[in-house]
């Protein structure tokens, strides 16, 4: 009955001040607000908050705030103090609207501050349960309010604490060249004979870390960080003593339990130190070739550290102004960031849908140039912002075999899977390696160390990202995003169930659920500025057999396509090569044992070209009859003999450097 009574007072008192002038309706809503607040002390609402918030984001209906410039998010480069200036009085405009709105909602709060176009009310208290749901309705019913969320803790993605590893390369097997025991591998070493990252001419790539900071001190991130922020907002989340400022650096993020009896922490649990972003900063860009500890994905990029999340998480309010700010976009009460992002990791979600607030952030962040790469989630089920928010790159994680990861959460906006490491008996063959620091509290001694989730995953696509720039940085997030799902190796036939609504294990990965594929950095850079040549995979070769070439995978950039293929022998006695300027060519092998190498050249229609090199051993020993390999570099099963195993390392297919004649559009 109250819920009737509520839903007929919305409908006659509120909307009927539609009619009037604003000032009437302002009087109206005041009244009906007052007569809805007392229906509400008896109405159970299903919506009822149970984590605490410490204040309320609003948006405005658009003309409630005069001076809201609709580009001032957009301007170029050079009118970014002139943008930032348009936007302080937006800001301070909405402040002021919005202290209105919540006088009038009869919402008592302590401060108003801007949050981009949003408005963040801070509460004179927390508020949780029913009394936030009511304060929440409240705003909401005011005629000028297009949208409320609470300002909440959004819990950082958890990391499943391990002992540290040792730092050779080789154990980080989730960059080397994929084989049948490690199909999910991201193909780095074909990648960096292309680039490593560093830009033919210009500026070093910027990648921010929207994380936890970093450790300034490491040595493997010596000279590959640019000056961050700290937008923490809340002493007691912060750790370091103060508020918002130019350290990035982290302090350690544990959860004591004295921290429990704080009201702030209300709902968290205790834990260790994550270094969360110190692990994701090394994943993209740590010194690499030093001869000491990890390799970074992009050896060229520089890593923007932006200290969002503290004990328990960062604020919501805090973590969108870190976007922000990454992006070049202006933020209150900080000065401008000199080295805007190109590519932003946000290792972050599992709390809510994608809302209001969060999407209007995303979107200003790629409108002004910048790539948000997002972890799918942990929750093991659909996703959660901000992985099901549009226009970003959201990264599921598999299992070095390719299967969904346990943990991983998946859904139709998945763009792509990579590596984010899993349990197991020898955890540096299955697990992520980076670097860290081995402090349970505060730091001690920064180390190399081993984690999984989904927070891991998406740096892997935010590295890549990273090396497509430093080839084309012409490319926008849209295109970013389309050539690296082209360039995706499919998923592989596993005999799993499929993944699916009730699929929170292992499972086999579809397109459905896990994305366009497996993320391949080296068909990713091909794709930056030209068409990719992709070789499938050979079958058992025996002297004397009939060998087909199969480059019928090959691709060009979405805004392009293969008009013709080329396929020549570089090594090994001569052959003839049928149908050679076909995407599918045979070649009538000798009776004798040998070595042979072949090149597949592809160009597209903007005249781009781009090759690979592949190697065939004909040999009679270690050769499983009827044996194949999947196409893609992948294997379709684990399950294969060791014999077969020995005879594809035999086949070592090596990747080159593409040639482009001219420089192509993006």
């Amino acid at each position: 009955m109250v819920h009737v009574l509520h839903n007929v007072l919305q409908n006659v008192m509120c909307v009927a001040a539609q009619g009037i002038s604003r000032v009437i309706a302002r009087f109206a809503a005041v009244a009906c607000l007052g007569v809805l607040g007392s229906a509400a002390a008896w109405a159970q609402t299903s919506g009822d908050v149970e984590k605490a918030a410490s204040g309320l984001l609003i948006g405005l209906k658009p003309g409630v705030n005069k001076e809201l410039a609709d580009n001032a998010d957009r301007s170029p480069t050079r009118d970014r103090v002139r943008a930032q200036a348009r936007w302080s009085r937006a800001a301070h405009a909405g402040q002021t609207e919005a202290i209105r709105v919540a006088r009038e909602a009869g919402v008592s709060i302590r401060r108003s501050t801007a949050s981009g176009d949003a408005q963040v009310l801070g509460l004179e208290r927390p508020l949780k349960g029913q009394a936030l749901s009511d304060a929440m309705r409240r705003l909401r019913l005011h005629p000028d309010v297009a949208w409320v969320e609470p300002d909440v803790l959004v819990p950082r993605l958890q990391a499943l604490p391990v002992v540290p590893n040792d730092t050779k390369f080789v154990q980080q097997w989730h960059l080397q060249t994929p084989d049948p025991t490690r199909p999910a591998a991201l193909n780095l070493p074909a990648a960096w004979a292309r680039t490593t990252g560093t830009p033919i001419a210009g500026a070093p790539v910027v990648v921010a870390v929207v994380d936890s900071g970093v450790r300034l001190d490491h040595p493997d991130l010596a000279g590959k960080l640019l000056p961050g922020r700290d937008l923490i907002s809340e002493l007691d989340i912060a750790n370091d003593g103060n508020g918002r400022d130019d350290d990035p650096s982290d302090p350690g993020d544990w959860v004591s339990a004295s921290d429990l009896h704080k009201p702030v922490f209300a709902g968290c649990s205790t834990s260790d130190s994550s270094w969360h972003g110190t692990f994701i900063s090394g994943q993209i860009a740590a010194a690499t070739d030093n001869a000491s500890a990890v390799a970074g994905l992009s050896w060229g990029a520089q890593v923007l550290p932006v200290r969002v999340s503290g004990k328990c998480g960062a604020r919501l309010s805090d973590l969108l102004d870190g976007v922000r700010w990454a992006a070049g976009l202006p933020v209150e009460g900080q000065p401008l960031n000199p080295h805007p992002a190109r590519v932003i990791n946000l290792s972050f979600g599992g709390d809510a849908l994608c809302s209001p607030a969060y999407q209007e952030t995303i979107d200003a962040a790629t409108a002004a140039g910048a790539l948000v790469v997002v972890a799918a989630g942990n929750g093991g089920g659909a996703l959660k912002r901000p992985a099901d928010c549009q226009r970003v790159l959201a990264v599921a994680s598999v299992q070095r075999d390719g299967s969904k990861a346990s943990y991983s959460s998946f859904g139709a906006n998945v763009a792509l899977s990579a590596p984010g490491g899993s349990w197991s008996s020898t955890p540096q063959d299955t697990l992520i390696t980076s670097i860290t620091n081995s402090g349970l509290n505060g730091p001690v001694d920064n180390t190399v160390g081993l984690k999984q989730g989904t927070s891991f995953a998406a740096p892997q696509a935010a590295g890549v990202a990273s090396l497509m720039l430093s080839v084309n940085p012409a490319l926008t997030p849209e295109q970013l995003i389309e050539r690296m799902k082209v360039a995706a190796r499919p998923h592989g036939n596993l005999g799993l169930p499929a993944c699916g609504p009730t699929s929170s294990q292992v499972c086999q990965c579809t397109t459905d659920t896990c994305g366009a594929g497996l993320l391949d950095a080296d068909r990713a850079v091909q794709l930056a500025s030209g068409p990719a040549a992709i070789i499938d995979a050979l079958g058992s070769v025996l002297p004397g057999s009939l060998l087909t070439l199969d480059g019928r995978r090959s691709a060009a950039a979405p805004s392009a396509v293969v008009v013709s293929y080329r396929w020549t022998q570089l090594a090994g006695p001569p052959v003839v090569i049928t149908a050679d300027d076909q995407a599918l060519a045979t070649v009538q092998l000798p009776t004798e044992e040998a070595e042979y190498r072949f090149r597949l050249s592809v160009t597209d229609s903007d005249g781009q070209v781009g090759e690979s090199e592949f190697r065939v051993l004909a040999s009679r020993q270690n050769v499983l009859a009827g044996a194949a390999i999947g196409g893609g570099g992948g294997a379709n099963s684990l399950l294969w003999g060791a014999a077969f195993w020995a005879w594809v390392l035999g086949l070592g297919l090596a990747q080159y450097r593409q040639r482009r004649p001219t420089v192509g559009a993006a």
